[in-house]
């Protein structure tokens, strides 16, 4: 996936019982979503709590965000539980949805630590790979949310 292009749309279940759709947010918000390698690892947990304590700002700049891993629901329940994660973490068992969107790396069997922002008309506007530099992903998305803003606010 790179930026310009279109996002792939795809349906996968979240730890809180529904399902996310991206073609479901056309037209409406933005969507940050960040995939990351593994529920209560030491990185994963930092990034995770990180954009948790961030939700309201991401709101505020018309987005939602959605954290997506190769974890079961139940795993995502626990973590999102013991941590008091506040934004949905979707199930890609099968990690289809990670191919298709390039989060995979070592022979494609693990997922890495990547984070798009995908437009309201469903383009890819970033995607950022920083590795342990969890506090980059979150300064990037900042940034780039804010210049979506800026741009839909112009008349």
């Amino acid at each position: 996936m790179r930026v310009g292009e279109a996002a792939p749309d795809f349906q996968l279940p979240l730890h809180t019982g529904d399902y996310f759709q991206l073609s479901a947010y056309r037209g409406k918000q933005n969507v940050v979503l960040y995939f990351y390698p593994k529920d209560f690892t030491s990185g994963c947990t930092k990034e995770g709590c990180l954009f948790s304590s961030h939700v309201e700002d991401i709101v505020r700049l018309g987005a939602i965000i959605v954290g997506i891993s190769a974890d079961t629901l139940e795993s995502h329940r626990n973590f999102a539980k013991d941590f008091h994660l506040a934004f949905p973490l979707a199930s890609d068992l099968q990690k289809h949805v990670c191919r298709v969107y390039g989060a995979l790396w070592i022979l494609g069997i693990a997922v890495q630590r990547v984070t798009y922002v995908i437009d309201t008309l469903g383009i890819v506007r970033g995607r950022f790979r920083h590795g342990v530099q969890i506090h980059r992903h979150w300064d990037d998305v900042l940034n780039l949310l804010r210049d979506l803003e800026q741009k839909n606010a112009r008349p």
